[in-house]
């Protein structure tokens, strides 16, 4: 299971000292990102502040951050973790049910069809093709097809692989999760310039939540093209993440079939990992649609959600080396490479062909 949003030790001085330092950090980050996202010049270009907190981060990242590290490190984990989840949940403060059951049984259909195929794809690419190990292969298909980094270390129990494996599968979610960020709206403007495929703003939306690789990367890409197509994206990423705990069920039925031993099965189930914060996303979402707070309330509160998002997005910028491609090696890079062509080309044939008959 998840840890709780905050941990019961958090406000404590000295728990507070650790990671003040790196909240200031990733603060800094977001205050520049919020300020340079008010220019017509690059709001016009599609950076939002989200997608500039990630970039700034990644240049300081990559420049002065090693060298505050250690001081900094538990206050920009904390930002990555615990404030996106936040940051998530307070989401469902800008929906209601009437948004989310629009997205509904197509959201379900599309993302149940792009998981069980990157991942299939995952596994035999990975066997056949590159000869990788199952578990290195599992790893990346989890990684791919499901919720980025959080999915690996999710299955990592599961499956009982090594941390190196771990580190790479990470390695290839940041990697190509962060190139999305950037790609997706610039697909959308070329889609409605050549019309490949007759998408709305919000079916674009449930394009990118259904093949993206993490929850940050889904909201930065889905701003990047509109507040519709940003809605949408993170419904469609929010149930894509819930499919986790049942994906989790089904592989570690697989891991310990043949296994008569109930203390090892029973141990494998322990190591499920329940989505919480997608859950209160949902419960967020229905009690605004009850419409019960004033309305006086909501605009300062979605400020504070985007402020959350934003100083998550830096984190991960700040976190995001570009050393990962050397670590990770040549051939789980092209596996990955190939899943997240499969997620783009595959993922919007998906899309379509389910638009197409749900519409």
């Amino acid at each position: 299971m998840t840890k709780n949003l905050t941990d019961s030790h958090f406000l404590r001085p000295d728990r507070l000292g650790r990671v003040l330092p790196g909240l200031i950090l990733t603060g800094a980050v977001t205050g520049v990102a919020i300020w340079l996202s008010d220019f017509p010049q690059l709001s016009h270009l599609g950076l939002s502040a989200l997608t500039l907190a990630i970039v700034i981060g990644m240049v300081v990242g990559n420049t002065l951050y090693p060298t505050v590290r250690p001081l900094c490190q538990d206050g920009v984990n904390l930002a990555k973790q615990r404030l996106l989840r936040l940051g998530i949940i307070l989401y469902g403060l800008r929906l209601t049910f009437a948004q989310i059951a629009d997205v509904g049984a197509t959201g379900i259909m599309i993302d149940a069809l792009t998981l069980c195929s990157t991942f299939t794809l995952a596994c035999w690419l990975g066997k056949n093709v590159f000869g990788l190990d199952s578990d290195t292969a599992m790893l990346i298909g989890a990684g791919s097809s499901i919720c980025g980094a959080a999915a690996v270390m999710a299955t990592e129990p599961v499956l009982d692989a090594k941390a190196e494996k771990v580190t790479v599968a990470v390695a290839t979610v940041v990697i190509f999760g962060t190139t999305a960020i950037f790609l997706y709206p610039w697909l959308w403007q070329l889609n409605l310039q050549h019309q490949w495929i007759n998408f709305s703003a919000e079916q674009f939306g449930i394009y990118t939540g259904s093949t993206v690789h993490e929850v940050a990367q889904v909201v930065a890409a889905g701003q990047g093209v509109s507040p519709d197509a940003e809605n949408a994206a993170v419904i469609t990423k929010m149930i894509r993440v819930m499919m986790l705990a049942p994906f989790l069920l089904l592989l570690s039925g697989w891991k310990s079939r043949g296994n008569t031993q109930k203390t090892q099965h029973s141990g494998l189930l322990r190591n499920i990992t329940i989505p919480w914060f997608a859950l209160l996303f949902i419960a967020v979402a229905a009690f605004n649609s009850l419409d019960i707070l004033p309305h006086s309330w909501i605009p300062p509160l979605i400020t504070l959600d985007t402020i959350l998002l934003a100083m998550a997005m830096a984190a991960l910028g700040l976190t995001t080396h570009f050393s990962a491609l050397r670590q990770a090696g040549v051939k789980p890079i092209l596996l990955a490479a190939i899943l997240f062509i499969w997620l783009i080309v595959g993922g919007a044939g998906i899309n379509g062909l389910v638009q197409h008959i749900f519409s």
